[in-house]
């Protein structure tokens, strides 16, 4: 197939009446550009991760179909810790010239998926030949300015939460049966986030893509906070692999990273509140793991806590859930 045969079944796995935001999209896929109407009433928030084969997964652990629904998911959960409503996205890809049509295809049907499930619709995006398979998403939601978070504003006192236990992706990334599904097929809290960002008693918020001792330092630092860590909840999985590799299992879900739950500052008096009504409304329980202090740096069982999560320039996902040595990327 040519680029042109290529992009136009792409257009076909990505029509627009298939997605709930097609009113939206004046122009999608085959022009130059894509052209969208935004709302009066919002703000627009945008946002732009990538997946690298070999960096952050390996055919061994999923398919080329999961990659691309991660990889969308992976951009959604950023939006969900703004409090915003997905609305579209464009791709970009970089796949080997020997399997291209076939390789592409099967990363837009996962893509595809994911997008539909949560409402979002694929106005465009690149394609180029590239010795590794790279998967770059744009996407933009939208978010009444009454409730945009972001890392920036919680205070020392509030209650830190997170949306669910964590550490279920790092168990599939070490190739723990049980763990697969959550590494393959995240969920991003989208609806959870919109409902906490409505909520005038919740501070400041982040998705915890890169583990809890990571994302909760960034959300310290922009905060101008410390944080003492009072408890970790951990995912069975994580802790069914941390027993059977002689781990500790907090510390494992500490340092995970790949599960988009969301880290939450909540006001003191209004967070028992708040999360009655998100375990009546989600049927889950808001998960207090700490609370923030004035005093900067994180708190663990009476020390300094470290980051022990996924850092981009150190070594590749891969290496580091399998503890292999550092690489430099």
């Amino acid at each position: 197939m040519t680029e042109d045969e290529i992009v136009a079944a792409i257009e076909s796995l990505c029509r627009p009446e298939r997605f709930e935001g097609r009113h939206r999209i004046l122009l999608g896929i085959g022009d130059d550009a894509a052209v969208w109407q935004p709302s009066r009433s919002h703000r627009s928030v945008i946002s732009t991760d990538m997946l690298v084969e070999g960096v952050h997964f390996t055919r061994e652990l999923m398919t080329l179909e999961d990659a691309g629904w991660r990889a969308t998911a992976a951009n959604l959960s950023d939006l969900a810790a703004m409090g915003a409503k997905p609305v579209l996205a464009t791709v970009a890809l970089g796949v080997p010239a020997n399997r291209a049509q076939a390789e592409i295809l099967e990363i837009y049907r996962g893509i595809a998926a994911c997008a539909r499930q949560y409402g979002i619709a694929i106005a465009g995006g690149d394609l180029s030949r590239s010795e590794a398979i790279a998967i770059a998403i744009t996407v933009v939601g939208e978010v009444r300015p009454s409730n945009l978070k972001t890392r920036a504003g919680g205070r020392p006192g509030d209650v830190l939460a997170v949306t669910g236990p964590l550490g279920a992706a790092r168990a599939g990334l070490s190739g723990e049966e049980a763990g697969l599904a959550a590494l393959r097929r995240p969920e991003p809290r989208i609806a959870e986030g919109r409902f906490l960002a409505a909520s005038r008693n919740v501070d400041a918020m982040i998705d915890c893509s890169d583990g809890l001792s990571t994302d909760l330092s960034r959300l310290c630092a922009a905060s101008g906070c410390g944080a003492v860590v009072e408890a970790v909840p951990v995912a069975p999985a994580a802790r069914d692999a941390a027993v059977r590799r002689g781990e500790d299992p907090e510390n494992l879900a500490l340092a995970g990273g790949e599960d988009f739950e969301l880290i939450v500052a909540i006001r003191p008096r209004a967070f028992s509140h708040l999360a009655t009504r998100y375990a009546k409304h989600f049927k889950r329980e808001l998960l207090r793991v700490g609370v923030l202090s004035k005093e900067a740096g994180l708190i663990w069982r009476g020390s300094p806590l470290t980051s022990t999560g996924w850092d981009h320039f150190a070594r590749t996902r891969i290496a580091r859930a399998l503890n292999q040595p550092e690489t430099e990327h």
